[in-house]
């Protein structure tokens, strides 16, 4: 059993079992036993508001006993809070699978999705440190819009009437 905070402070206990994923099933239509297959990881991790109804189905029993709807379960959620979730229920759910070989396959899965989300998260913080995307950003604004970037640099005057052809 994995264990995560919310951003209230609570702790919640994420226990994947028979029940938890038929509670699931019902309350989301989600079905976990994808995550074998592959196409539940990245489901989860792109949409979060997906994964806390999930994270809400496993955690019921215990939300229920302290009173805890699923908006204010939800309200409770973000940040910290739901990268803590989505790792206590990835490596809940390889805990559960039944066949040992899914575990260890699933565990590989789960830790080369780390690693390429580390990856991407660092390619970002390089961009950002390197101010590449600044200098994309007033390249793009400047193609956008020349006369804004030459403006700045030259005056305009008014034609002169001799051009302006007579009525």
């Amino acid at each position: 059993m994995r264990t995560f905070k919310d951003n209230e402070g609570r702790l919640w206990s994420v226990d994947i079992n028979v029940t938890a994923i038929k509670r699931v099933r019902g309350l989301t239509g989600e079905d976990l036993m994808q995550v074998i297959e592959g196409t539940l990881i990245e489901k989860l991790i792109r949409d979060p508001v997906l994964l806390c109804d999930v994270v809400y189905a496993i955690c019921k029993p215990e939300a229920d006993g302290r009173n805890i709807g699923d908006e204010e379960f939800g309200r409770a959620m973000a940040g910290d809070a739901i990268d803590a979730a989505t790792m206590a229920v990835l490596d809940e759910l390889v805990g559960f699978c039944p066949s040992p070989r899914d575990r260890a396959n699933l565990g590989r899965v789960l830790q080369a999705t780390r690693k390429v989300m580390d990856r991407a998260r660092d390619l970002v913080e390089k961009k950002l440190d390197s101010g590449a995307l600044d200098k994309l950003a007033d390249r793009l604004l400047a193609e956008a819009s020349p006369e804004a970037t030459a403006g700045n640099s030259s005056t305009s005057a008014p034609e002169s009437s001799a051009s302006t052809p007579a009525p």
